[in-house]
């Protein structure tokens, strides 16, 4: 992803496929995808606020839904083998 995307308010993906297999990446867009976004692009678009992360993974540690309650997520990892092919991983 380049700098010009995350600068651009308006980012839309030109493409979307699905992960294959568990990466740190497939982690967290399973966590912002929980939350009701496509990726953390579109949530800092939306939210505009700085994301809490875990500082020993890196992972996501709470996310704003839409509806402005949150989702607290544990420091490792809780995408499942059989919830991967589920995450959709876009491309800018």
């Amino acid at each position: 992803m380049s700098c010009a995307v995350l600068l651009d308010g308006n980012a839309k993906p030109k493409s979307m496929s699905r992960a294959k297999q568990w990466t740190d990446e497939v982690e967290n867009l399973y966590r912002f995808q929980q939350a009701g976004y496509r990726d953390e692009t579109e949530y800092r678009q939306i939210k505009q606020t700085e994301i809490d992360r875990w500082p020993e993974t890196g992972f996501v540690k709470k996310l704003q839904r839409r509806d402005n309650t949150f989702y607290y997520y544990n420091r490792k990892r809780e995408c499942e083998d059989k919830e991967v092919h589920k995450v959709k991983v876009y491309a800018y």
